[in-house]
């Protein structure tokens, strides 16, 4: 017996008969049938492993490796075997008494590590695989006051740093097992590691949850927990090994389901590198010493259903120092990959379980009509992707181990250690460096990027997670009620209030302009407000995969462009000598950006122009400069408030929902992410803007949910200037492109999110801006009508919402905003970023310029 299932009566014949049918005419199965086939004993699973091994056949023939397995030639390092979980199966997590009666070290020390990994690379290894428990520190007092002793602040810190130790001292690529892991981690890891790794093991939450189940005690256990790690992974393009532990207490049932769910994260995000399905063996000294071991057949049907369900362009592994000879039964189930597999070291996770010899896995994987071929711990696949998927400070360390052609391990390729560091002239301009104003004359070259059908995940999946929220809600809430409310005092609206009037239309929608507006000038005057300001977009070159951005381009799209230093810095004295008193820096997430270049930008505009506001880098670039430079997010920021940093722009906000983020973008990060930066600025003096896009797959209840977000804030921190009400532009959006968002707001949309941003960050939020660059001259001379005060800046360029097919120009004249202010019947005014009064010196050259750049940089020569 391997699990409570196989205590009961199985699947009946026909049952059994009609699935193995569907498995050989490759029809899709669903949860039951792959349950059923996972019972499957005797002729009929030799019959679904021939599906399976078709299936696998067909797709080594389509990767360009027909007839060939893999393994990787590794070395096992175990940084610490503490870990703050408690599984009832494992042998390689021990306590700090125990290692210190051994003597070990609570973690292993760079000499440890670097001699194992010296050892491995002089016998042709190419994986460092370390393994780890989860966040020993938050467990054992021992573990943190060793990090503590060795300058790390936490885990992670550690294995990052002994990442790069291994890369530069002896080429070996490694391959991170540390558990469970947040979006940040993943940026901080990536850098340092080709891929990385973590077993689902099972989505059967009972046994998590449930008292003497495997994993119970084990925050790190639960199902849903690591099933996000599996989607952070993906949206991060870090190439990751996942897979099933079988026979621990989960009914086939449970086993099938748990097979889906890896299934929808490969779909959804194409980044699942490998499945491992690993039989459960009991060990003494646990509290399953007496569970039976996963029986043979167990594992050879999973194996089988794991193949049918990912299809031919999935990795299938099974681990063969788990098994007893019986190779060959793995290899006519549909596995095309051993694992890693050491020469040098045991494998610490089953250290009674000897590796096979290599010499004995080509010779059983021959037999079989197989040739043993090594690879990466990075699939193929991926290597021959390359961006964005490997980091470019990964790139020369991969490609002295690779064969170009197949992405495989060259076997004449010995490992030798190389430098890891940030890819060399970051700031040369290169591309379309015109694309500011050509945008205008010329227009972008296509519709898309060329990677479309990738960068972006899955279409398919994505359309079904975006059908629940595009659905609206009724709403039987008084709205004469909600708006009496709000007149009296906006403070009061209750969430079905604030919500019926999200809704509200017709005469409705009239009062409720008309209640915001009043609020408005009780709160802020007349005055319509607007800034001298030039948008500066340094690169458009980005692989964060947002769904709803068509300015991001590849490194090698037509439209693709970076500018140098001296470029950025010839921008800004620029737009000075035309009155601007501020310019607004944000670009692409670079892959050869280094986190140190946003340092670099806001010192070249300072050493130009001294009296210019650098106001810059929204939360995502934030991220990514911590990340790479190994800062935390207060550090980075404090230093890039030395090097000019003044105010940072509130976008990547989006939707402050992750329901709706994970639809939007593939990879931008986490609403939780996005508030502890502007959090974070706002405590070291750097205040921000704030914003929220809307008018794609959102729907009200997640426009007050943000709202009331950026308001609790603003009560904490005091740090947001304005809200900047975003209309979601959609002609060129990737999200529209593939059907999923709706074209836009509509023209009420765009009246009751400006109404109600008013009502529902009063008083917190004084300042509410609209985008004449979204909505035209007319659209915000309507929304100064209903609650809105400021029309945002002169921008002098603006190439984000040209790229994405806004139709309204790339800059206003200071008597165009004038205009629109008296359209609104209202007087206008410029300010400063922080709404101060602008020196009269600039108010000078911004009349006699009328806010407008005599002439734009000509294109590189």
């Amino acid at each position: 017996m391997t699990t409570p299932a196989t205590s009961g009566t199985g699947p009946t014949e026909n049952s059994l008969r009609r699935a193995l049918k569907r498995a050989r005419d490759g029809v899709s199965l669903d949860v039951a049938e792959a349950a059923v086939l996972l019972q499957a004993r005797g002729g009929h699973l030799e019959d679904l492993s021939a599906s399976a091994a078709r299936v696998r056949d067909a797709g080594l023939e389509a990767a360009g490796r027909p007839g060939v397995i893999t393994y990787s030639k590794s070395v096992f390092i175990p940084l610490t075997r503490l870990c703050r979980d408690k599984c009832h199966y494992c042998t390689f997590v021990t306590v700090p008494g125990r290692l210190r009666r051994e003597g070990h070290g609570m973690f292993m020390s760079p000499d440890e590590v670097l001699d194992i990994a010296r050892k491995g690379a002089a016998l042709g290894c190419k994986e460092a695989l370390i393994t780890l428990g989860d966040k020993p520190e938050d467990r054992w007092p021992e573990a943190r006051e060793w990090l503590d002793a060795h300058g790390y602040d936490d885990t992670l810190a550690y294995v990052r740093a002994i990442s790069i130790r291994i890369l530069e001292e002896t080429g070996l690529l490694p391959h991170l097992n540390p558990g469970v892991m947040s979006w940040t981690d993943f940026q901080r890891l990536k850098p340092v590691a080709p891929s990385m790794g973590m077993m689902l093991e099972t989505t059967a939450t009972r046994l998590w949850s449930e008292p003497g189940g495997p994993h119970h005690g084990s925050p790190d256990k639960e199902p849903a927990v690591r099933l996000r790690v599996l989607e952070d992974a993906g949206r991060s393009s870090v190439p990751f090994t996942s897979g099933l532990l079988i026979g621990i207490g989960e009914t086939y049932e449970e086993r099938a389901e748990s097979l889906f769910a890896l299934r929808k994260v490969a779909r959804s995000y194409h980044g699942i590198q490998e499945l491992i399905i690993q039989n459960f063996r009991a060990k003494p000294d646990t509290a399953m010493r007496g569970m039976p071991d996963a029986e043979l057949d167990d594992l050879v049907a999973t194996v089988a259903v794991a193949r049918l369900l990912m299809g031919p362009g999935g990795n299938i592994q099974a681990p063969p120092n788990l098994v007893d000879d019986e190779y060959e039964r793995l290899i006519g189930a549909g596995i095309d990959d051993w694992g890693g597999v050491s020469p040098l070291t045991i494998d610490h996770v089953n250290p009674e379980r000897p590796w096979p010899q290599i010499e004995q896995l080509a010779a059983t994987s021959r037999a079989a009509g197989f040739e043993l071929r090594e690879r990466l711990c990075v699939y193929p696949e991926f290597v021959r992707r390359g961006e964005p998927w490997l980091d470019p400070r990964l790139r020369p360390h991969v490609a002295a181990l690779a064969d170009p052609e197949t992405g495989l391990a060259r076997p004449d390729a010995l490992p030798r250690g190389l430098p890891w560091q940030e890819p060399e002239e970051v700031f040369a301009a290169s591309g379309r460096t015109d694309l500011h104003t050509s945008i205008d004359t010329e227009g972008r070259t296509s519709d898309r990027r060329d990677d479309f059908d990738e960068v972006y995940g899955d279409w398919d999946a994505l359309r079904e997670a975006a059908a629940p929220g595009m659905a609206p809600e009724r709403i039987d809430t008084d709205v004469r009620q909600a708006l009496r409310t709000a007149a009296d005092d906006p403070t009061r609206l209750t969430d079905d209030e604030a919500l019926a009037l999200l809704h509200a239309d017709g005469p409705a929608l009239d009062a409720l302009a008309r209640v915001a507006d009043d609020v408005r000038k009780s709160a802020v005057g007349d005055d319509v407000t607007y800034i001298v300001t030039r948008n500066i977009n340094f690169t458009n070159v980005c692989y964060t995969g947002c769904r709803f951005c068509a300015f991001a381009q590849r490194r090698t799209d037509a439209d693709a462009y970076t500018l140098s230093l001296e470029q950025v810095a010839d921008r800004a004295q620029q737009a000075w000598d035309v009155g601007a008193v501020e310019v607004c820096m944000q670009g692409g997430i670079h892959p050869d950006l280094p986190g140190t270049a946003y340092f670099d930008i806001a010192r070249a505009v300072k050493e130009r122009v001294p009296g210019m506001h650098v106001h810059a880098f929204s939360p995502m670039e934030v991220v990514n400069g911590a990340t790479r430079t190994g800062l935390s997010i207060r550090e980075w920021l404090t230093a890039a408030k030395e090097a000019g940093l003044d105010t940072i722009p509130g976008t990547a906000a989006e939707i402050l929902d992750d329901e709706v983020r994970w639809i939007l973008t593939k990879g931008k990060l986490p609403a939780a992410d996005w508030i502890e930066v502007v959090t974070t600025a706002h405590e070291l003096g750097i205040r921000s803007s704030s914003t929220m896009m809307y008018g794609h797959v959102d729907q009200p209840r997640h426009w007050l949910g943000h709202l009331r977000t950026l308001a609790g804030i603003q009560q904490r921190t005091g740090g947001f200037t304005e809200f900047v009400t975003l209309p979601f532009v959609h002609t060129n959006a990737p999200v529209y492109l593939a059907g999923i968002a709706r074209p836009g707001p509509t023209v009420r949309d765009n009246r009751a999110v400006t109404a109600m941003a008013r009502l529902l960050l009063h008083p917190h939020i004084r300042n509410i801006q609209t985008s004449w660059v979204k909505l035209g001259a007319d659209g915000a001379a309507e929304m100064l009508r209903s609650g809105a005060n400021d029309l945002g800046g002169t921008l002098m360029e603006e190439t984000i919402s040209r790229m994405a097919g806004s139709s309204y120009g790339s800059y206003k004249s200071v008597g165009d905003l004038i205009a629109v202010a008296e359209a609104a019947g209202r007087p206008a005014r410029p300010r400063t970023t922080l709404y101060g009064e602008v020196p009269e010196e600039r108010q000078r050259a911004a009349r006699a310029s009328d806010g407008h750049l005599p002439e734009l940089l000509p294109v590189l020569d």
